[in-house]
């Protein structure tokens, strides 16, 4: 399967995560208008600046869009911040902006990803910091103890811009999130020996 991903296209580093999804096999659709958003496997909403996003999301109707939108979402950097709780509401976390300062400030730090054994390399511009989580969001990642890498439902998100490095492994954790969503359901067969229900976990009440 080749998904089809959309990248939030209004602002931020969108060619960036359009690259790093070709590299990956999946084919990038870059998103501006609520109807694109049709028919897509997955989202991305880049890094750039947060309020822009915002007023430029509110502009074209895309935040209404993405609330319904039902496919995986990853989130980086100023794509956390417009999820939250503060936002649009679809991931259970607080997030202060520039909370690491200003671009100055700026700086690359080697990251223990869950699971593995070398470590990711997190680029953080500008970056917000997870000052709450609700008790459904995993870490995946931290930075001197604070969450950088979270994931809830089908929202993956990070405090870092994973699209600058050369370590594909967020965005491979993404594409499979997407490729497992678009599988089809699996029917099972009921007791009367026909076929029953769609065999899918019901989704959490957070997976919103």
């Amino acid at each position: 399967m080749r998904p089809r991903v959309g990248v939030l296209a209004v602002q931020g580093n969108f060619r960036e995560h359009a690259a790093m999804l070709r590299r990956l096999g999946a084919e990038p659709v870059e998103v501006r208008k609520p109807e694109q958003l049709e028919d897509l496997d997955g989202l991305i909403v880049p890094g750039g600046e947060s309020t822009t996003f915002m007023r430029l999301m509110r502009l074209y109707g895309l935040d209404e869009a993405l609330r319904t939108f039902a496919g995986p979402v990853l989130g980086t950097c100023a794509g956390m911040i417009v999820l939250d709780r503060n936002h649009l509401g679809l991931i259970d976390l607080e997030v202060d902006r520039n909370a690491y300062g200003r671009q100055v400030a700026s700086f690359e730090a080697d990251l223990a990803l869950a699971g593995e054994q070398e470590p990711l390399r997190g680029v953080f511009i500008r970056a917000p910091r997870v000052r709450e989580a609700g008790p459904d969001v995993e870490v995946l990642a931290h930075l001197d103890g604070t969450p950088v890498l979270l994931r809830q439902g089908r929202f993956l998100v990070a405090a870092f811009h994973p699209e600058l490095t050369e370590d594909t492994r967020v965005h491979e954790l993404f594409l499979d999130g997407v490729r497992e969503a678009a599988k089809p359901p699996v029917r099972v067969a009921d007791r009367g020996g026909g076929l029953g229900g769609t065999g899918r976990f019901p989704r959490a009440a957070s997976d919103r």
